[in-house]
């Protein structure tokens, strides 16, 4: 991705939401220090190219909805989630909305992140996905 890009899809967003995904990038950027930084699927899609392509090596991806921002996790449905943050019916994949930059950089947010980044695709309940 160049910055360009970046920056084209920074600007088509609203000031607010603008601030709240960068914010939320920032988080991440710090977060998955191993990750590599793409626009795919209309969003910021994070993944460990080391361990694999954008689904198998997936982190994360800050999706936009309308004025909704949302921190999505492919592999979600693997991740620990004491707080119940996690929300999402799909096979695998559950998110988590983003509506304050205060939400962005909580500490729990920071460790699904970080659960995320650490995701072994060796490891036991990989195949069941």
């Amino acid at each position: 991705m160049t910055q360009a890009d970046l920056k084209e899809f920074l600007d088509a967003l609203a000031p607010e939401t603008r601030q709240l995904v960068s914010a939320l990038r920032d988080v991440v950027r710090s977060t998955a220090l191993d990750a590599e930084e793409s626009l795919l699927w209309g969003g910021l899609s994070y993944h460990r190219p080391q361990v694999g392509g954008r689904v198998k090596g997936a982190v994360c991806q800050i999706v936009v909805k309308g004025d909704q921002v949302r921190l999505d996790f492919i592999h979600g449905i693997r991740l620990a989630d004491p707080c119940g943050l996690l929300q999402g019916d799909r096979v695998s994949k559950r998110f988590v909305p983003i509506g304050t930059i205060a939400d962005a950089e909580r500490p729990e947010i920071v460790a699904l992140i970080r659960e995320a980044a650490a995701l072994d695709p060796a490891g036991p309940s990989w195949s069941a996905q």
